[in-house]
């Protein structure tokens, strides 16, 4: 039998500390919708209102339009980050100088977005429409998604805003949409729309002569919708056919409705 003089005792200097838990910060890219804030999701609205950091891409030296429409819920300019682009227009996608200039760009903000997440502070970025549809939010999501804690709320896509306020429907039955960005070469958007039963180009701004004459080479020009500014102030709706001229901003695109099975 033991007494008690025989109990062994531990150093306290020998006895390993219990591991300190590591709170980071969650990344959250928030869908905004189409432009209406009343089609915004309750999630979308409970991040907005306790995330401590609100970001938002915009040209420099101007608001996103997804911080715009978080008006909607939210008057804290302390909480906003904006995240001005080196370029929006002033160089085509494919030049190797735009591509450097935005790598570098997204590779800023995820390092300096990984400092607040890691202690221990909530990020949400603001993406018009869904986060994961032509997002920017996808950039920094692939930078820091194996690092932090991410949500991505889903949102109304600007084009399902468009063809609802357009009172279009977009397919039927077995109809096949095919979504096209307007940056395509000329023929691959023929290619394209000749091969689909129902149509999305997005992107148009400059690209709008080059659209209406691939959607009038590939025979559909008559079916064709041009929606700008879809549920936002200034909407305007009208075949293509009878748009006057090629001007289109940044938030426009042309719907191209199926005609499939209808019983």
């Amino acid at each position: 039998m033991h007494g008690a003089s025989d109990v062994m005792t531990s150093d306290p200097a020998e006895i390993p500390a219990a591991p300190v838990a590591s709170v980071t910060g969650t990344l959250y890219g928030v869908g905004m919708g189409p432009g209406d804030p009343d089609y915004l999701t309750v999630r979308a609205v409970r991040v907005l209102e306790r995330a401590h950091h609100l970001v938002h891409f915009c040209k420099a030296g101007k608001r996103g339009n997804a911080r715009t429409i978080a008006d909607a819920v939210v008057q804290d300019p302390a909480r906003e980050w904006p995240l001005p682009y080196p370029y929006t227009t002033e160089l085509p996608p494919d030049d190797p100088a735009y591509v450097a200039a935005l790598a570098a760009f997204y590779d800023d903000a995820a390092m300096r977005l990984a400092e607040v997440l890691g202690a221990g502070r909530d990020v949400a970025i603001l993406s018009e429409g869904d986060p994961f549809f032509y997002g920017s939010f996808m950039h920094l999501w692939r930078r820091l998604k194996d690092r932090f804690r991410v949500e991505v709320v889903p949102g109304v896509t600007g084009m399902s805003g468009c063809w609802t306020r357009a009172g279009t429907p977009i397919t039927w039955g077995d109809d096949v949409l095919t979504v096209l960005p307007a940056t395509l070469p000329r023929a691959t958007l023929v290619a394209r729309l000749s091969a689909t039963d129902a149509a999305v180009v997005m992107k148009l701004g400059r690209h709008l002569p080059k659209v209406r004459a691939a959607l009038t080479e590939a025979g559909l020009i008559a079916r064709a919708v041009y929606v700008e500014r879809g549920t936002m102030a200034g909407e305007c709706v009208v075949p293509l056919s009878q748009k006057p001229d090629d001007r289109a901003p940044y938030f426009s695109m042309v719907l191209v409705p199926g005609e499939g099975r209808r019983p």
